[in-house]
């Protein structure tokens, strides 16, 4: 690791002022990616500015019912809030899944959508990289790929987005809320992360120099009878293969309101959409969330080694919406 500056912020804009537009100068939360990469090398930043003590802190409810969520709130106190659990459980579960209880305690909810991917080559510098190095190739694509990408991939890259929490979020159509030195801005969470292109180092769409403030839920009644679904290669702490958020209202056997966001599977949390206008209005059964899943996936482009994926993904929808249907009857 190389040597580097360290700074402590006191307040949002003396942090956003002390990053200015540096490119390498980096915000520094709980560091449990960042610092990582900077062990490795994959990240080396000339300065650091701490925003750990800034007062971001706070999970409080909106006027219409929904939920704020401050960007230093750490994911085991996002995982434990009352209100987090009654009114959106699958994040809650979601949280709780991505990581062990010592991450979960230093790691933050910016951090955690900022998190870089967990693509082996990526990690290495001795090996081309897209994202790394633009324009050095992506060796994933003829190389080891059995947990990469099958949606929304590019020759560029096909690595996927790590978070489980960014999973539950889209699928709630959380806005993440940012500060410049222009003043403060707002992005749809599915709008946060951008498409894989021919620019895989362009990972979101935050203006250089911003920091993230804080993320807001809207109301969604949905999201009370909610689940989310992780499938990992080892029981124990792991990044997913596959995973699924789902909310789901049915009434009189009818889907009225449905929301599904898939992980592990694209460069950012994919928005099931597709799969979402298939099942509004149509019955609450097997055959029709097999239809749903089915009509998400047909976009998927899998390479030699993760086809695996297809299924895996369809039998999640089909397994969790079942669930989540069977519940409602009760």
């Amino acid at each position: 690791m190389r040597e580097f500056g360290y700074q402590r912020a006191s307040d949002v804009a003396g942090a956003v002022a002390l990053l200015g537009d540096d490119p390498d100068a980096r915000f520094l939360g709980g560091g449990t990616n960042l610092v990582d990469l900077m062990k490795t090398g994959v990240e080396r930043p000339a300065r650091l500015v701490d925003v750990r003590e800034l007062p971001l802190d706070r999970i409080e409810s909106t006027n219409d019912g929904g939920l704020r969520i401050g960007a230093t709130v750490t994911n085991g106190d996002l995982a434990a809030h009352p209100e987090v659990r009654r009114r959106y459980p699958a994040l809650a579960q979601a949280v709780l899944a991505g990581a062990s209880g010592q991450l979960r305690n230093m790691a933050t909810v910016g951090g955690n959508l900022l998190q870089r991917t967990r693509c082996g080559y990526f990690a290495d510098v001795t090996r081309p990289c897209n994202k790394r190095v633009p324009g050095s190739g992506c060796p994933a694509v003829e190389g080891e790929h059995r947990n990469h990408a099958i949606l929304g991939a590019s020759e560029h890259c096909v690595a996927v987005h790590p978070s489980d929490m960014g999973v539950a979020l889209t699928a709630f159509d959380a806005v993440v809320s940012y500060e410049t030195v222009d003043g403060p801005g707002e992005l749809p969470l599915t709008e946060f992360y951008l498409p894989v292109g021919d620019t895989p180092h362009r990972e979101t769409a935050l203006p250089l120099g911003a920091l993230i403030t804080g993320v807001t839920l809207p109301p969604a009644p949905v999201a009370a009878r909610s689940r989310y679904r992780k499938v990992r290669e080892r029981a124990s702490y792991a990044f997913a293969i596959g995973s699924i958020a789902g909310a789901l209202d049915v009434r009189d056997g009818v889907v009225q309101d449905v929301r599904l966001a898939f992980g592990a599977v694209a460069s950012r949390p994919w928005r099931a959409r597709t799969a979402e206008r298939v099942l509004t209005g149509a019955p609450a059964d097997g055959k029709t969330f097999a239809a749903a899943a089915d009509a998400e996936l047909t976009a998927a482009a899998p390479l030699p080694h993760n086809g695996y994926k297809v299924t895996l993904m369809r039998n999640l929808v089909v397994a969790v919406l079942t669930e989540l249907a069977e519940e409602a009857d009760r």
